[in-house]
């Protein structure tokens, strides 16, 4: 069985709609695909629908992205309650500062780049979270830079003159609403320093003292030392590790299917969790 827990629709900042992105999903091959858009859950039914269409399994998450005294930490939640309302509050905080972050940081763009918010607004699907993914679009479309990557690497990187910061929760705190909710938390790609800043260990052990179940060895960017760093802390504190692709569509060369989860690790995520079930062919 073929296991992908990480991807992303245009809900978000992924390049497809959410019923294409499961029938990529299965084209590629997959048997379960988890769709976890950053701050919402807004793709759950279109990816359903296309589960059921499609004949392949579904894992319904969110992508939380959560900080610890600045630094980013992004928080996987599966199979919780959309409804929860101590949960919904927090991810609505988080969604609004993002929006006013992108336009502080079109703002800003404004006096070197010939770019409107309006323009920014324009790449990304109706109710999707707007950040500096839907920017770059606009860059590209603008013909400013040629690609995502380029946009990020000469306007949008973290401490670049554009850069303006935004709300987002403590991971401690994130873990605890997820389980709240009925979910299974787990901690993305923990080791990828290629990102940015990364937490001390110490912060995941608080994690998983919250309740934290995983982390998300197997990913793209993490080196054999990374993975061997995840797959040791794992063990330490009690918690499985998964792999994903942290599928974008063309908004980055991750590949479906390109790391995976085990079968067991997925039992274990449905046992766990009380919100949703996995949906099943």
């Amino acid at each position: 069985m073929r296991i992908d827990l990480h991807t992303h629709s245009y809900v978000s900042d992924g390049t497809q709609p959410p019923g294409d992105v499961v029938a990529s999903a299965a084209q590629a091959g997959l048997d379960v695909v988890a769709l976890t858009d950053h701050d919402t859950t807004a793709g759950w039914e279109e990816a359903t629908a296309a589960a059921v269409r499609h004949g392949i399994g579904l894992v319904r998450g969110i992508e939380i992205s959560c900080a610890s005294d600045g630094i980013s930490v992004h928080l996987l939640g599966y199979l919780h309650d959309p409804a929860d309302a101590a949960l919904l509050a927090e991810l609505e905080r988080s969604r609004s500062s993002r929006h006013t972050r992108a336009e502080r940081i079109v703002r800003k763009l404004s006096a070197d780049v010939p770019i409107t918010y309006e323009e920014v607004l324009e790449t990304a699907a109706p109710g999707a979270t707007v950040g500096r993914p839907h920017i770059a679009d606009a860059l590209v479309a603008k013909g400013v830079v040629s690609t995502r990557d380029d946009a990020f690497a000469d306007y949008l990187y973290t401490g670049s003159p554009y850069h303006a910061s935004h709300y987002a929760p403590d991971p401690v705190t994130a873990v605890r609403l997820v389980n709240a909710a009925g979910g299974v938390a787990v901690m993305a790609h923990p080791f990828a320093g290629r990102r940015g800043r990364l937490v001390d260990d110490d912060v995941i052990e608080a994690m998983a003292a919250a309740g934290l179940a995983g982390l998300e060895a197997h990913h793209r960017d993490h080196t054999p030392e990374d993975v061997a760093h995840a797959e040791q802390m794992a063990r330490r504190l009690g918690l499985f590790v998964t792999g994903s692709s942290d599928y974008h569509g063309a908004g980055k060369v991750n590949v479906l299917g390109e790391n995976t989860t085990a079968p067991s690790v997925l039992r274990e995520i449905e046992e766990r969790a009380s919100g949703v079930p996995v949906l099943w062919p």
